[in-house]
């Protein structure tokens, strides 16, 4: 079933490889906890023990990778649709 043209499948293509890669490495620094990426976390400014933002800045940190991962998941499946769409318009156009 066709639903969209050969540019925007291939565009598709593309942007899906692009997002793919970029949130799995995000997500891998997420998850090693870099610190370049510390001010993109949803943690609280102050804490009354160092203990306590050692704790939430690991969980935040999990939670930013966990979040990452299952982006670059959903474009996945962008990929597989555009990579669908490529091929069958693709046939279409060898016909």
């Amino acid at each position: 079933m066709k639903i969209c043209g050969p540019k925007l499948s291939l565009c598709g293509l593309i942007i899906s490889v692009w997002g793919i890669i970029q949130l799995v490495l995000m997500g891998l620094f997420f998850y090693i906890h870099s610190v370049a990426l510390i001010e993109d976390l949803p943690i609280e400014e102050e804490y009354h023990s160092l203990d306590a933002f050692y704790t939430a800045a690991n969980n935040a940190y999990n939670q930013n990778a966990y979040n990452c991962w299952i982006a670059a998941c959903i474009y996945v499946l962008t990929l597989l649709l555009s990579a669908q769409q490529f091929y069958v318009n693709s046939r279409v156009t060898a016909n």
